[in-house]
């Protein structure tokens, strides 16, 4: 079964003792578990080999993407493993405050980043990785661990498409255990093999025994030696399987019990240790001394977790770690001149490329096209190919390539041609762009532009206004400019914030709302709402092109208007929005978005629970109707609030 494959007798010995070490832990835990100590855990006996055999064969600085059952990357990596039992135990001295379980952190010293839920993200952020690998030449790759269920998902197909596409060095390493919880392969997939599907990539496909630590070894190490010289990505599927349950409280009951003893006589630990003593590579008295070793530092480990107190919830930390710290905002030195709102974007994004080096635009259409907008429009004869990326319509794995460039301290855009599309990378933006800082402190530094809004008649698909999506997710910052000077402004500080901004840029306002715009850098604070009026009659909170229709309003009928441009949904100004208040004692909020559900009624809730003494109306609001949006003009028009809005500052400045 196993051949030494010109390997020394220390490389097996090493491979030999990282392979014993995490089988040690498992055994320990299930016996805390059985004890009812621990509440639960997901093993991996009878998978170890593949964990043990991919973190040996990579390089210490290259980053690997675990799963649930790769507990032998973490400690073939050497983390120390009384954080890794705190983690698992959710103490302080994990790695994420107590705030996530079991293998779902990541430990950039460690060059390690683990999953979450949703299983098959990661590919993506491994292709980013990969991708920055290559931009800087760095001869190196990454590897994503995914599972044969998880590759039933949008994401592993959209992840190896453009690996494949942009030829990135990444290994999609399956490790196919034959059940996804309790469902069969046949009923998980059709074709006969996983690795079958490389070749629709157009990407090297191999499969192999995933219980030989041998072949896993030397055929990752072969592969990334190749791959660090000509960027390739490749798909290995490693045949394994899984001993125990998907969690040990589902218990192993759906599994034919003749599988479970064929593959009890593959045990990839107890065949190896069989080998090597046949071979004479280790003595009976060396496999006592490092398993008695290691059953010592594993008690130790155990004890730290259990001698650590349960975590104090404190609700200020909780907050402040949604967010990472942002720089100060930038006064403009610059002279100014006239721009229309869409060559102010161009402006800023041009100023952020020039000022980051690294930084990478990635979207649909934007390289010689210049984009359906024509916005980035001449940026790939500036700027290059490396830098300014045409994609595949996969908007899912786009966000994550971000993202995982982020985690090599890289800065990227990514531009939704409209909103509207978001909703194809919804995972990665709401379950990992925002998470992740407040999870283990981690930058996620990627802005999602997208251009928004109704009024051009482009219909139900390419007219919403779904900013209040998003202002629902703690970790996002969300701004959304009325202005030429504000839409360069809060572009330019949403490059400088290391955290997820969601970037929202009206098209109704492209070419048609001008204005003056300081030349050179400069940024607008995200947080900080503008004034655009200050009146006595009434106060109009609004954003986007309520600002237009605000205005519009007062003049038309005749009110000394205080109008707000809140400009930051998250975070918002709360300190403007009560000096309104409390200057004009009514309050319209007006949005473009629907009623139900949108922001209008955050912030009404706000106003009624601290100001309520100083109304004397009740707020009301002005949103479009609660329908998609229609498509003919004269129901657009009927869509929009502007009658309603009318007619609700009537009844404020009546009541």
């Amino acid at each position: 079964m196993f051949k030494k494959k010109g390997f020394k007798n220390e490389t097996l010995f090493h491979l030999y003792e990282h392979l014993v070490r995490p089988r040690l832990i498992e055994e320990k835990m299930l016996n805390l578990l059985r004890q009812g100590r621990i509440s639960k855990w997901f093993s991996g006996i009878g998978q170890e080999a593949i964990a043990v055999g991919a973190a040996c064969a990579l390089l210490p600085d290259e980053i690997i993407f675990t799963m649930h059952r790769n507990l032998g990357v973490f400690t073939a990596r050497e983390m120390p493993l009384d954080r890794l039992f705190c983690q698992w135990q959710g103490k302080r001295l994990g790695y994420t405050k107590a705030r996530d379980r079991s293998f779902h952190f990541g430990a950039m010293e460690h060059h390690i980043v683990g999953m979450i839920s949703h299983l098959g993200p990661q590919l993506s952020l491994a292709a980013g990785v990969a991708l920055a690998h290559k931009i800087r030449k760095e001869g190196r790759v990454s590897l994503a661990f995914t599972g044969e269920g998880a590759t039933s998902e949008g994401e592993f197909h959209e992840a190896l498409n453009v690996a494949a596409v942009w030829k990135l060095p990444v290994i999609f390493l399956i490790e196919n255990n034959g059940y996804g919880l309790s469902t069969t392969t046949n009923e998980q997939y059709a074709c006969k093999n996983l690795v079958d599907r490389a070749a629709g990539y157009g990407m090297r496909g191999v499969q192999i025994d995933g219980n030989n630590i041998l072949d896993v070894y030397s055929t990752i190490r072969k592969l990334a030696e190749e791959m660090r010289q000509n960027p390739e990505p490749v798909l290995l599927e490693c045949m394994t399987f899984r001993m125990r349950g998907h969690e040990e409280a589902s218990g192993t009951k759906y599994v034919p019990q003749e599988l479970m003893d064929t593959w009890a006589k593959k045990d990839p630990l107890e065949n190896y240790e069989k080998w090597l003593l046949k071979e004479g590579i280790l003595s009976e008295e060396q496999r006592k001394s490092i398993r008695e070793g290691y059953k010592k530092d594993i008690l130790r480990a155990v004890e730290v977790m259990f001698n650590e107190p349960e975590p104090v919830a404190d609700t200020a930390e909780e907050l402040a770690d949604v967010y990472a710290p942002a720089p100060p905002a930038v006064a403009p030195t610059a002279p100014a001149r006239e721009l229309r709102f869409i060559d102010a974007i161009t402006d800023g994004l041009r100023t952020a490329m020039r000022r980051h080096p690294e930084l990478v635009l990635m979207g649909q259409d934007i390289a010689g096209y210049g984009g359906v907008f024509k916005i980035t429009q001449g940026f790939l004869d500036e700027f290059g190919h490396d830098r300014v990326r045409n994609t595949p319509i996969c908007e899912s794995a786009i966000v994550g390539i971000g993202l995982g460039m982020g985690l090599k301290g890289m800065k990227s855009m990514v531009e939704m041609q409209f909103a509207d599309f978001a909703t194809c990378g919804f995972n990665q933006i709401v379950n990992n762009l925002a998470k992740l800082h407040w999870r283990w402190g981690q930058n996620a530094d990627v802005v999602v532009r997208m251009p928004t809004g109704a009024g051009t008649g482009a219909g139900p698909f390419h007219s919403q206004s779904n900013e209040a999506w998003f202002t629902h997710v703690p970790g996002l910052k969300v701004v959304y400019p009325s202005t030429p000077e504000d839409a360069k402004g809060l572009l330019l500080a949403a490059f400088e914030d290391p955290n997820p901004v969601m970037y929202f840029e009206h098209k109704a306002l492209y070419r048609s709302e001008s204005g003056s715009v300081p030349e050179g850098f400069y940024t607008t604070e995200i947080g900080k709402a503008r004034q655009v009026r200050t009146g006595h009659d009434v106060s109009i909170l609004t954003y986007g092109l309520g600002v237009r229709w605000a205005e519009k309003a007062a003049d038309d009928m005749g009110l000394d208007a205080d109008i707000v441009d809140l400009r930051s949904l998250v975070p918002l100004d709360y300190e403007a929005i009560a000096a309104s208040v409390r200057r004009t004692n009514r309050v319209l909020i007006l949005h473009e978005d629907t009623m139900f559900g949108g922001i209008g009624g955050e912030i009404s809730a706000w106003i009624t629970e601290n100001l309520f003494e100083h109304l004397d109306a009740p707020v009301l609001r002005a949103a479009s109707l609660d329908t998609p949006v229609p498509f003919a003009i004269p129901l657009e028009q009927n869509f929009f609030p502007l009658e309603r809005m009318r007619e609700q500052l009537g009844r404020l400045l009546a009541y």
